[in-house]
Protein backbone atom coordinates (compact mmCIF):
# COMPACT_ATOMS: atom_id res chain seq x y z
CA UNK A 1 0.00 0.00 0.00
CA UNK A 2 1.22 3.57 -1.08
CA UNK A 3 -0.41 6.84 0.02
CA UNK A 4 -1.11 8.94 -3.29
CA UNK A 5 -0.07 12.02 -1.85
CA UNK A 6 3.65 11.22 -0.91
CA UNK A 7 5.23 10.41 -3.85
CA UNK A 8 8.45 8.29 -1.81
CA UNK A 9 6.08 6.39 -0.42
CA UNK A 10 5.17 4.88 -4.37
CA UNK A 11 9.20 5.25 -4.95
CA UNK A 12 9.03 2.27 -2.11
CA UNK A 13 6.88 0.04 -3.79
CA UNK A 14 9.54 -2.14 -6.10
CA UNK A 15 11.74 -2.50 -2.88
CA UNK A 16 8.64 -3.65 -0.85
CA UNK A 17 7.59 -5.72 -3.56
CA UNK A 18 11.10 -7.42 -3.80
CA UNK A 19 11.47 -7.98 -0.04
CA UNK A 20 8.11 -9.49 -0.10
CA UNK A 21 8.59 -12.14 -2.62
CA UNK A 22 11.90 -13.18 -1.22
CA UNK A 23 10.31 -13.92 2.19
CA UNK A 24 6.89 -15.30 0.68
CA UNK A 25 7.13 -16.69 -2.81
CA UNK A 26 3.98 -17.05 -5.21
CA UNK A 27 1.71 -15.88 -3.03
CA UNK A 28 -1.62 -13.25 -4.44
CA UNK A 29 -0.42 -9.52 -4.23
CA UNK A 30 -2.89 -6.66 -4.36
CA UNK A 31 -1.00 -2.91 -4.63
CA UNK A 32 -3.87 -0.15 -3.26
CA UNK A 33 -3.09 3.61 -3.60
CA UNK A 34 -4.71 4.74 0.01
CA UNK A 35 -6.10 8.48 0.56
CA UNK A 36 -7.46 9.19 -2.74
CA UNK A 37 -10.02 11.08 -0.68
CA UNK A 38 -7.13 13.99 -0.12
CA UNK A 39 -7.24 16.55 -2.48
CA UNK A 40 -3.53 17.27 -3.14
CA UNK A 41 -2.99 14.15 -4.80
CA UNK A 42 1.09 13.73 -5.58
CA UNK A 43 0.82 10.23 -7.48
CA UNK A 44 -1.00 10.85 -10.69
CA UNK A 45 -2.95 7.73 -12.18
CA UNK A 46 -0.55 8.11 -14.86
CA UNK A 47 2.47 6.91 -12.89
CA UNK A 48 1.15 4.28 -11.65
CA UNK A 49 2.52 1.54 -13.53
CA UNK A 50 4.77 -0.38 -11.10
CA UNK A 51 1.41 -2.98 -10.99
CA UNK A 52 1.46 -3.24 -14.79
CA UNK A 53 4.76 -4.34 -15.06
CA UNK A 54 4.86 -7.16 -12.35
CA UNK A 55 1.05 -8.13 -13.42
CA UNK A 56 -0.21 -7.19 -9.76
CA UNK A 57 -3.90 -6.04 -9.00
CA UNK A 58 -4.10 -2.45 -8.37
CA UNK A 59 -7.09 -0.40 -5.95
CA UNK A 60 -7.26 2.95 -5.42
CA UNK A 61 -8.79 3.32 -1.52
CA UNK A 62 -9.51 5.65 0.95
CA UNK A 63 -9.55 4.17 4.64
CA UNK A 64 -11.24 7.00 5.51
CA UNK A 65 -14.03 7.10 4.01
CA UNK A 66 -14.46 3.55 3.62
CA UNK A 67 -14.36 3.52 0.03
CA UNK A 68 -13.22 0.29 -2.03
CA UNK A 69 -12.01 -0.70 1.60
CA UNK A 70 -13.36 -4.77 0.67
CA UNK A 71 -12.10 -4.77 -2.86
CA UNK A 72 -8.51 -5.92 -2.00
CA UNK A 73 -9.85 -8.34 0.69
CA UNK A 74 -12.35 -9.97 -2.00
CA UNK A 75 -9.68 -10.51 -4.41
CA UNK A 76 -6.96 -12.11 -2.37
CA UNK A 77 -9.80 -14.26 -1.01
CA UNK A 78 -11.02 -15.30 -4.22
CA UNK A 79 -7.36 -16.05 -5.40
CA UNK A 80 -6.59 -18.44 -2.14
CA UNK A 81 -10.19 -19.96 -2.45
CA UNK A 82 -9.29 -20.68 -6.39
CA UNK A 83 -13.09 -18.95 -6.44
CA UNK A 84 -13.44 -16.07 -8.62
CA UNK A 85 -16.83 -16.14 -7.78
CA UNK A 86 -16.90 -15.82 -4.09
CA UNK A 87 -18.37 -13.02 -2.23
CA UNK A 88 -18.95 -11.73 0.99
CA UNK A 89 -22.02 -12.54 2.22
CA UNK A 90 -22.35 -9.83 4.85
CA UNK A 91 -20.79 -6.53 4.97
CA UNK A 92 -18.20 -5.65 7.69
CA UNK A 93 -18.81 -4.17 10.63
CA UNK A 94 -16.95 -0.72 9.92
CA UNK A 95 -16.36 2.17 11.78
CA UNK A 96 -18.53 5.56 10.28
CA UNK A 97 -16.59 7.33 7.48
CA UNK A 98 -14.63 10.00 9.00
CA UNK A 99 -14.27 12.08 5.69
CA UNK A 100 -16.53 11.92 2.73
CA UNK A 101 -14.88 11.37 -1.17
CA UNK A 102 -15.70 13.27 -3.80
CA UNK A 103 -17.15 10.94 -6.20
CA UNK A 104 -16.67 13.35 -9.41
CA UNK A 105 -13.14 13.49 -8.56
CA UNK A 106 -12.33 10.08 -7.60
CA UNK A 107 -14.43 9.11 -11.41
CA UNK A 108 -12.00 11.16 -13.29
CA UNK A 109 -9.08 9.50 -11.31
CA UNK A 110 -10.54 6.19 -12.33
CA UNK A 111 -11.24 6.79 -15.85
CA UNK A 112 -7.56 8.41 -16.06
CA UNK A 113 -6.05 5.10 -14.56
CA UNK A 114 -8.12 3.22 -17.13
CA UNK A 115 -6.77 5.45 -19.92
CA UNK A 116 -2.95 5.51 -18.43
CA UNK A 117 -3.48 1.60 -18.68
CA UNK A 118 -3.76 1.09 -22.67
CA UNK A 119 -0.54 3.06 -22.92
CA UNK A 120 2.71 1.54 -23.05
CA UNK A 121 4.79 0.89 -20.61
CA UNK A 122 7.65 3.32 -19.34
CA UNK A 123 11.20 1.20 -20.55
CA UNK A 124 12.99 3.12 -17.39
CA UNK A 125 12.71 1.51 -14.04
CA UNK A 126 10.20 2.82 -11.36
CA UNK A 127 12.88 4.91 -9.78
CA UNK A 128 12.22 8.02 -12.42
CA UNK A 129 8.70 8.12 -12.41
CA UNK A 130 8.69 11.36 -10.72
CA UNK A 131 11.33 13.30 -13.08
Amino acid sequence: MFDVTARLTYKNVPTWHRDLCRVCENIPIVLCGNKVDVKNRQVKAKQVTFHRKKNLQYYEISAKSNYNFEKPFLYLARKLAGDANLHFVESPALAPPEVQIDMAAQQQHEAELLQAAILPLPDDDDDDVFD
